[in-house]
C-alpha cells in the first residue's frame, strides 16, 4: 500500500467540489481537484444562492464577492397566474443575509475557483476518474490516461452520474419525474420583477421566473417533452399559458437554453470508508425552491470542516456524523422540493381546493416564517 501523496482528492469542480477544496486548502491541507470538463464548460443551471449558503461561504472568503456580483431578491412568491397565493418575505430572517441572492452558477463557480487559486490550489482538467479503490491507509483513483492519484480521503462531488459513488458500491435510491424541465435565460419586455422569485402554478404546469444580474430572467418550467434548445416562441408560449395574464410579458431574446430530466434520489450512505459524497453525487431533486446547488455547498462546507479536523487528529467519527446529518438534510430538501412540484402540477380538478388551502395558509405569519426558514436553509443550522 503506497503512501498518500495528498490529504484529499476531490472529484468534480462544480460548486460543491470547489467549496470543499477551498475549505480544506484554507486550513492548510493538501488537495487535488480533478474535473472532466475544461474550465468554464459547466452548464449554468442554478441561479439562486440562499442565506444559509452565504453563511457557510463567509468564513471561506467568498460571500462578499458573490454579494457584490449578484442581485438581492427580497421575497419568494407562489401565484396561480395573477392570483397571489403565498408570499414569503426574507427580510425578517435572523441572518446577515436576509434575502435570496440571484447569480448564475457559472459566476458562483468562477468566484469559488478564483478563491481556490488565491490559496494556491488548482484544478487538474480535463481528467476523468475511471476507477476508485481504497485500503486501510488511503484511496487510489485511476484516470482515463492511466495515471493514478493517491490520497488519504476522496470526496465524490462528480454529479448525478457519479463514478465515485458507483465505484464505492453506494446505491442511489429514488426515481425520475415523468415530466422534463425546460430552462432558459431570456430578455423580457413588460412588467417584470427584479426583486422577487415567482413560482407560477397553472393548469398547463409550473413556471419559475427569476431575475438575474445582467437584466435577463431565468425561466424554469415542467413540460412533457422539452425541446433541446428552447427558442423565443417556446418560452413565449410558456409565459402566455402559465405566467401573468393581466400584465403579459414579451420574450425578446433567448440568451441560453437547455432541457433536462430531474430525478429525486438520495445516496444510501454519504460515506463508504475513506470515500465521501457531497452535492449531486449524494442527492438530486426538483429545482422547485432552488435548493440543489445550495444543499451541495452546505454539504461541502461541513465536510471540509469535519475532514480537516479528522486530518488534524480528531476522531474519524466526525465523518459518520457528517454522513448521517447531511443525508437527513437531503431527505428534508427532497421532500420539500417534491411537495412544491406536486402542488404545481396538481390535476385541474384539484386546483380550486389547492388554491383555497394555500391562500389560507399564505395569510399565516407562522407559515410564511416556516417556509422562509426552509427555503433559506436556516433549518439546517447544526
Amino acid at each position: 500500500m503506497s503512501t498518500p501523496t495528498v490529504d484529499v482528492l476531490i472529484v468534480g469542480a462544480g460548486p460543491a467540489g470547489l467549496t470543499a477544496a477551498v475549505a480544506l486548502t484554507q486550513r492548510g491541507h493538501t488537495v487535488t481537484v480533478v474535473d472532466t470538463q475544461a474550465e468554464g464548460a459547466n452548464t449554468s443551471r442554478a441561479a439562486v444562492v440562499h442565506a444559509r449558503t452565504l453563511e457557510v461561504l463567509e468564513p471561506l472568503g467568498v460571500s462578499a464577492t458573490l454579494d457584490a456580483r449578484g442581485i438581492r431578491a427580497s421575497r419568494f412568491t407562489i401565484r396561480d397566474r395573477d392570483r397571489l397565493l403565498v408570499a414569503v418575505p426574507f427580510g425578517g430572517l435572523p441572518t446577515p443575509f436576509p434575502y435570496t441572492l440571484m447569480i448564475s452558477q457559472a459566476e458562483t463557480e468562477a468566484v469559488l475557483l478564483a478563491r481556490l487559486k488565491d490559496l494556491g490550489g488548482t484544478v487538474l482538467r480535463p481528467a476523468t476518474v475511471r476507477a476508485v479503490t481504497q485500503d486501510d491507509t488511503g484511496v487510489t483513483a485511476t484516470l482515463d490516461d492511466g495515471r493514478q492519484l493517491r490520497a488519504a480521503y476522496l470526496i465524490g462531488a462528480d454529479g448525478m452520474h457519479s463514478t465515485v459513488r458507483e465505484g464505492a458500491g453506494i446505491g442511489f435510491t429514488g426515481s425520475a419525474y415523468a415530466e422534463s424541465f425546460a430552462l432558459a435565460d431570456v430578455r423580457l419586455d413588460g412588467d417584470v420583477t427584479s426583486s422577487e422569485v415567482v413560482l407560477y402554478f397553472s393548469p398547463a404546469g409550473m413556471v419559475v421566473v427569476a431575475p438575474l444580474p445582467d437584466g435577463t430572467h431565468r425561466i424554469v418550467a415542467t413540460v412533457d417533452a422539452a425541446p433541446e434548445q428552447p427558442d423565443v416562441a417556446f418560452v413565449q408560449h410558456l409565459l402566455d399559458t402559465r405566467g401573468p395574464k393581466a400584465s403579459p410579458v414579451v420574450v425578446r431574446e433567448v440568451v441560453w437554453g437547455s432541457r433536462f430530466r430531474v430525478h429525486h434520489r438520495v445516496a444510501d450512505t454519504f460515506r463508504q470508508g475513506r470515500v465521501l459524497l457531497a452535492g449531486d453525487a449524494a442527492h438530486v431533486h426538483s429545482p422547485a425552491g432552488g435548493q440543489g446547488m445550495n444543499l451541495g455547498i452546505d454539504d461541502a462546507a461541513a465536510l471540509g470542516d469535519r475532514l480537516s479536523r479528522v486530518l488534524d487528529g480528531t476522531s474519524p467519527d466526525l465523518l459518520d456524523e457528517y454522513a448521517a446529518t447531511h443525508r437527513a438534510h437531503a431527505h428534508q430538501v427532497v421532500a420539500l422540493a417534491d411537495r412544491l412540484t406536486s402542488l404545481a402540477t396538481v390535476r385541474a380538478a384539484w386546483r380550486p381546493a389547492r388554491n383555497l388551502v394555500l391562500g389560507l395558509l399564505g395569510r399565516s405569519a407562522a407559515f410564511q416564517r416556516r417556509l422562509a426558514w426552509q427555503l433559506a436553509g436556516l433549518d439546517r443550522r447544526r
